[in-house]
């Protein structure tokens, strides 16, 4: 299963910021909520898209996320899972930069 791939690159804004916690091993993590709207090709037709997604993130890239003004766009790069006790995808980034 080397082959198989988990990776999403989606360029957002960051609509809303949790306050940045620890976890019990003391790392810093912060959960956000990205918004995305683009228009794409489906089908043939253009295609209006608008997306909200649960993001989080670990480490010192929580602390530079943090630091960044709300509604300010980015470009993400993570992968997506599901937590243990959750119904929901999450969105795990790993890096972020200027779009």
């Amino acid at each position: 299963m080397s082959d198989v791939v988990n990776q999403l690159v989606l360029t957002a804004c960051i609509a809303e910021r949790d306050a940045l916690r620890y976890t019990p091993a003391g790392l810093p993590a912060l959960n956000i909520r990205l918004e995305h709207e683009s228009d794409v090709q489906e089908a043939g037709q253009t295609r209006q898209v608008k997306a909200t997604i649960k993001a989080v993130a670990f480490g010192a890239m929580a602390e530079r996320l943090g630091k960044q003004a709300l509604g300010s766009n980015w470009k993400f790069i993570g992968f997506l899972a599901t937590p243990r006790n959750g119904k929901h995808v999450v969105f795990h980034i790993q890096e972020f930069q200027q779009d």
